[in-house]
């Protein structure tokens, strides 16, 4: 039986903190007016998600723009933002639980993001969990890229997508009948998870139930748990 899939996001799903996102607030504050009102007004949306946005990258680059940044400026205060990331100036925290369930986890476990592969090593090796992803996918331009990559699966593997932006990391799966778990508190409506909860740490043992069905002849994963 081949073994089952598990899709991980990186940002705001298997890493997790405000590190990231204040880096890059920092880096788009010097093309404003008062950095130090920016990245102030940055932390407290962070502190306090409104429904308009998708995540805190989301919530930054709206801000730039309202602050009259322009893309070209916004897309190198992002890539200047990458290099501190999982360094003091960007620190990275993961779910106390992840590094276990991933060494013992009978699955492939994918990681896929759309982020660039700057310092992901270091900050995967910073919370813990270097080796342990099978594959490591980059740049991965998701939502479209998802579906790129779920065409060169298997047909017939079964596959649970974890991430915390139902749009980009989780849709593709769901549209084409696969499982997905949420993560997080931004708000999607169109959002129909398999499985949701605020933290992944929450989640672990709901995934673990999917993986132990999708091995042997158990019950439907619709009969699992869930943290909806």
């Amino acid at each position: 039986m081949p073994r089952p899939v598990l899709i991980f996001d990186f940002d705001g799903t298997v890493a997790v903190g405000d590190g990231p996102l204040l880096a890059y607030a920092r880096a788009v504050a010097v093309h404003t007016a008062s950095a130090d009102d920016f990245v102030s007004a940055v932390a407290a949306h962070l502190a306090t998600p409104t429904d308009d946005v998708i995540d805190g990258y989301d919530a930054v680059r709206r801000a730039a723009l309202e602050a009259g940044v322009d893309d070209d400026d916004l897309a190198s205060a992002y890539a200047l933002s990458r290099t501190q990331l999982g360094s003091v100036d960007a620190p990275v925290s993961t779910a106390r639980g992840l590094a276990d369930f991933l060494a013992d986890v009978d699955a492939e476990r994918l990681l896929v993001t759309n982020a660039p592969a700057t310092r992901l090593d270091e900050a995967l090796a910073a919370m813990g969990l270097d080796g342990l992803f099978d594959r490591i996918v980059t740049d991965a331009s998701k939502p479209a890229g998802l579906e790129t990559l779920l065409d060169d699966l298997d047909d017939g593997i079964c596959v649970l997508a974890v991430g915390d932006v139902w749009r980009n990391d989780l849709a593709p799966a769901h549209a084409r009948g696969l499982d997905t778990a949420l993560v997080g508190g931004y708000v999607d409506a169109a959002a129909a998870p398999t499985f949701r909860a605020d933290t992944l740490d929450e989640l672990l043992p709901a995934l673990a139930a999917w993986v132990d069905a999708a091995r042997v002849d158990a019950p439907p994963v619709a009969n699992l748990p869930s943290h909806a």
